[in-house]
């Protein structure tokens, strides 16, 4: 071989090397360009699924790392990210211990009427079915709520009861059980009034409550935590709520699935201060255990078999 092949034939053992390493320019553009789509994908899973988390948030006032890794399908470091982004993006959020909360504002609760129409059947149900544990001669409790009312409705569909006294700080439950005096004696607790859920609470609204021991107490409530408990929207309906919880023997939390598995302002009492919960819909059902090994009995007057889809 002559000098000169020898010389082309390493110039092109030396270019093929190149090429092996050094893409060409084509080439590396259209790397480059399917990286960018997927960060692009990715960049809009991100924005997606922090969008859904934040109107999670302004809906149930709170989430949990936890809940919302499982929901997600992502780590819980991802989501600690996520939250770190949202609480500097949006103001009205902001990161805690263990999740992410939504900023409260004084009496921002949603009005009694706004909340009547929503999950209708299984308020139904829970009502139904929490009527049909009430016998004659009982004494009971109806805490104020869209879900209670729909146990004084039931209640006063009972006409088989006789002698009932029921004590409730809700006005318009109050008035709705009127319509079974005199089979139901109803004692409205007095109080201030508190227009947007039509409750009674302090200043003097504990001076009967303090004073009576019911058989059983129908609690409503915001949210069922297995660490924060049960808790409610607002202070002042929260302090009537625990002294509800003193006052009888038995006390049963009903509450719809939208409820578990959610934390909201002000605690109320933990699993182990309720004897029963009477729910509607779907329940995760590591939460019935927890519910279960805090003491408590699970009832599902609505069952099903899914979550609802977000």
């Amino acid at each position: 071989m002559c000098l000169c092949e020898a010389m082309s034939a390493c110039a092109s053992v030396s270019f093929e090397r190149k090429r092996r390493h050094f893409p060409f320019k084509k080439e590396r553009a259209s790397a480059r360009m399917m990286m960018a789509q997927d960060n692009d994908a990715e960049s809009l899973d991100i924005e997606a699924r922090r969008e859904r988390i934040a109107k999670m948030v302004d809906t149930e006032q709170f989430a949990s790392v936890k809940q919302l890794a499982k929901l997600f399908g992502v780590s819980q470091v991802t989501i600690r990210t996520d939250i770190d982004a949202l609480s500097k993006e949006h103001h009205g959020l902001r990161r805690v211990r263990g999740g992410i909360l939504r900023g409260q504002v004084p009496y921002s609760e949603t009005p009694y009427e706004a909340r009547s129409t929503s999950e209708e059947a299984g308020k139904r149900a829970i009502g139904e079915a929490a009527a049909d544990i009430v016998q004659s001669n009982d004494t009971i409790i109806l805490d104020v709520g869209t879900t209670t009312m729909a146990i004084a409705e039931a209640l006063v569909k009972r006409a088989d009861l006789t002698n009932v006294t029921a004590f409730t700080n809700g006005i318009n439950i109050a008035l709705t059980l009127e319509r079974a005096y005199p089979r139901i004696m109803t004692v409205v607790t007095g109080g201030s009034l508190r227009p947007l859920q039509h409750s009674l609470v302090e200043p003097m609204a504990t001076l009967i409550l303090g004073n009576i021991t019911a058989n059983i107490a129908f609690i409503g409530c915001n949210g069922v935590d297995p660490d924060f408990g049960i808790s409610t929207t607002n202070l002042p309906e929260a302090s009537i709520k625990q002294v509800i919880v003193q006052a009888a023997h038995q006390v049963i939390v009903v509450a719809d699935a939208s409820k578990f598995g959610r934390r909201t302002l002000a605690h109320v009492c933990g699993l182990e201060d309720v004897d029963s919960f009477l729910t509607a819909g779907f329940v995760d059902e590591a939460l019935i255990t927890q519910i279960r090994e805090a003491g408590a009995t699970f009832r599902n007057a609505l069952p099903a078999t899914k979550a609802p889809e977000m």
